[in-house]
């Protein structure tokens, strides 16, 4: 299993929101270039990279800070955030990105998502993030009828690389991730799950290793990393024992 740190980009700079409220943001750090290199260094074998503004605006907010980032490091990291349209996917793939997710897409044009999975074997991930069970869109700022797994189905055949599903309910939060509902997620569909939302700390990644799901790819953790609830080199140690 995949631990993947979150750098999660508002004006430039590393924070981390509380259940998705932009005007509830913490800042831990002013050089992202910088926190990705700790992060190399530290052992990890991803990077998980949001644009928060871009997000919220539909269009690439952050782009300097990101290019900034993969020019630091070697290892591959994943992005998404206002990514809305084949040209900025093509744009990102281009510049580096080894995967970008698309979520609010996925709601408001489906076929784009299909047409760039089809496009960009491997690299495309669909963003799942969820407000009381059902599909948040446009920064988690408004909620669709629409349920996890009922959207999570709709591409079963797309061929994605996997699925990042966030409790937006628990983002930043520390209350747990929400294993339940990831293991229900991971049941009803092929592709491979992440999980994100709410990690607070190690007995978050014994649970999901626990778990011993087949189709639990990884998880993603920001908070509890950045403030040390979780230690980099025994969370790695744990999750690929």
């Amino acid at each position: 299993m995949i631990l993947y740190p979150a750098i999660d980009l508002k004006d430039g700079a590393c924070v981390r929101l509380f259940k998705g409220e932009m005007d509830k943001a913490t800042v831990f750090n002013d050089d992202p270039a910088a926190q990705a290199a700790k992060f190399e260094n530290e052992g990890f074998r991803w990077l998980h990279l949001v644009d928060l503004n871009g997000a919220f605006a539909g269009r690439p907010i952050n782009a300097d800070a990101v290019r900034g980032i993969l020019n630091a490091i070697t290892i591959p990291a994943q992005l998404g955030g206002g990514i809305r349209d084949m040209a900025t996917i093509e744009m990102w793939l281009d510049a580096g990105v080894r995967r970008v997710i698309l979520g609010t897409v996925a709601v408001r044009d489906p076929e784009l998502v299909k047409t760039a999975c089809k496009a960009h074997p491997g690299r495309i991930v669909l963003g799942i993030d969820a407000k009381g069970g059902k599909v948040a869109v446009e920064g988690w700022a408004e909620t669709s009828e629409l349920t996890v797994i009922d959207l999570a189905r709709r591409f079963e055949d797309a061929g994605a690389a996997a699925i990042v599903y966030t409790d937006v309910d628990r983002d930043g939060a520390l209350t747990g991730v929400n294993v339940e509902a990831t293991l229900a997620l991971a049941d009803a569909v092929s592709t491979p799950v992440i999980a994100s939302g709410g990690v607070a700390g190690m007995d978050d990644l014994r649970a999901l290793k626990a778990a011993n799901h087949p189709n639990i790819d990884g998880v993603i953790s920001g908070r509890a990393i950045y403030d040390g609830r979780i230690d980099p080199a025994a969370a790695l140690a744990l999750l690929q024992d």
